[in-house]
């Protein structure tokens, strides 16, 4: 054969030896293995996650708690004049979740300084407008005032009213949880919001 025709022949064998299949090391069998073992780690813990993610409870009821909102105002003359709310410094009329009930406030304690703050605690009795039952909170107020001496210079103020355990009675029996409050300056009202647990 001449030297052409080996040449040639040469080629071809070193490009089968490239095509043919190699041997797997066992280094590379160790690696497919723990690749692959990830893998399906990864792939368990995906439907896990879509598991748990699809048997959670709604926001509405997270944690068993009933997730509410609205609005309160100051009642107006003859809007809260349930007998359990006399002697309340004032009432607010709940919108919303509370459905059109009362909200008494019995301030205790109120203190101001001169740089405008102001807080405020006490005790609340909230009154269903339909009978259907009544809760206590205790509440902590706090707001900022550029004079403290004059309600309409709020600039902010929130509040928390945690429910007062065992006060339910009615619809609200066993009800726990707590209400936030944050009031809006520009509206001259409260939105609220919170969870409530039975």
């Amino acid at each position: 054969m001449n030297s052409s025709v080996m040449a040639l022949l040469a080629e071809d064998v070193d490009w089968w030896r490239s095509a043919a299949p190699t041997r797997i090391t066992e280094q590379e069998i160790r690696i497919m293995e723990r690749r692959l073992t990830i893998l399906t780690l990864i792939t368990l813990a995906i439907v896990a996650f879509i598991g748990v993610v699809s048997t959670a409870p709604s926001p509405a009821f997270a944690g068993g708690a009933t997730q509410i909102s609205g609005i309160g105002s100051y009642a107006e003359e003859g809007d809260c004049v349930d007998p359990e709310g006399a002697g309340a410094a004032y009432a607010l009329v709940m919108s919303g979740d509370l459905e059109e009930g009362c909200l008494y406030t019995f301030v205790e304690t109120a203190v101001s300084s001169p740089s405008g703050t102001y807080r405020e605690t006490g005790t609340e009795l909230f009154v269903a407008s339909d009978g259907s039952g009544t809760f206590e909170t205790t509440y902590r107020f706090e707001a900022k005032y550029e004079d403290v001496t004059d309600p309409a210079t709020e600039i902010f103020g929130r509040c928390q009213h945690p429910i007062v355990e065992g006060s339910g009675t009615g619809d609200f029996e066993g009800v726990t949880g707590r209400i936030d409050m944050k009031d809006d300056i520009e509206a001259g009202n409260f939105p609220y919001r919170g969870h409530l647990r039975w």
